[in-house]
């Protein structure tokens, strides 16, 4: 019996290629996927669990991802204010993986580049962004971003 192919010139999609070209940001979903989950079921709330912040240990001092894990907890629970009480700039880091992972994904399926090119302002205003929320968080003012 032979076997028939589809017709090259025909217009039916090109599946092959296009799962192929999505496979990175399926990996990459399904490892942030997996972390959030590990993260969401060992509650970083009970001692013993995961390592202490070694800058909090030591000096006392909130680094910018202090309490980043009870954040992470909170929101795979739904509960959007404990994790924003927790590190409200790490959640502002979920919405802003899930919008870039979702131009990528998009872009990759379409078969178009998928670089993100950040300039210098951009790179400083993202550096300045973290140092104000640590400086912050550290002042008496501050104690509402405290984790």
């Amino acid at each position: 019996m032979r076997r028939v192919d589809a017709d090259p010139g025909s217009a039916a999609p090109a599946v092959g290629p296009a799962l192929r070209r999505l496979a990175v940001p399926a990996g990459v979903l399904g490892s942030v996927i997996a972390a959030f989950a590990y993260v969401g079921a060992v509650d970083p709330n009970e001692p013993g669990h995961y390592p202490a912040c070694p800058l909090l240990r030591l000096t006392g001092v909130f680094c910018p991802g202090c309490g980043g894990l009870r954040s992470a907890h909170a929101f795979v629970h739904g509960d959007l204010a404990t994790a924003l009480g927790a590190n409200a700039l790490a959640v502002a880091g979920y919405v802003v993986f899930a919008v870039v992972w979702t131009l990528w994904a998009v872009r990759a399926a379409r078969g178009r580049g998928s670089r993100i090119e950040l300039g210098t302002a951009q790179l400083y205003g993202i550096g300045v962004l973290i140092a104000v929320f640590t400086v912050v968080r550290n002042l008496p003012f501050g104690a509402w971003l405290h984790p």
